[in-house]
């Protein structure tokens, strides 16, 4: 339990991180909330299935992908590029202190970090 809460921490933590970033670019503060659910756009995989669901899904999530995209905002001058990178890994880090991780094919509910709704999250 002690290192769930660690963990939850720490991805609170990059949520401000990320928060923090946004407020140095030149859009106003109140995108950031405006703009901060859009990754969950990735779920729309679910439509046709778990397994496209969860791909969908996880390319939207995936922090790795956030920071190349912030990156290559940073490095091409382009602050819509960074603004994206930014939201991608807000979202990804606030969906993972509520315990949401990245999906596998099996369904909605299995996470990198557990089962959603089981009794160890």
């Amino acid at each position: 339990m002690l290192m769930k809460t660690i963990l939850k921490i720490e991805e609170l933590a990059m949520f401000v991180l990320a928060w923090l970033s946004f407020e140095q670019q030149s859009w106003a503060s109140w995108w950031f909330w405006v703009l901060l659910l859009t990754p969950d756009v990735g779920m729309l995989g679910y439509v046709w299935n778990s397994r496209v669901g969860a791909f969908t899904y996880n390319i939207f999530h995936h922090k790795g992908i956030a920071i190349g995209l912030g990156w290559a905002g940073w490095v091409m001058a382009s602050e819509t590029m960074l603004i994206v990178g930014i939201i991608l890994f807000a979202h990804s880090a606030f969906d993972r202190v509520l315990g949401y991780g990245l999906k596998y094919g099996q369904g909605f509910k299995y996470t990198h970090l557990g089962e959603i709704g089981h009794k160890g999250n």
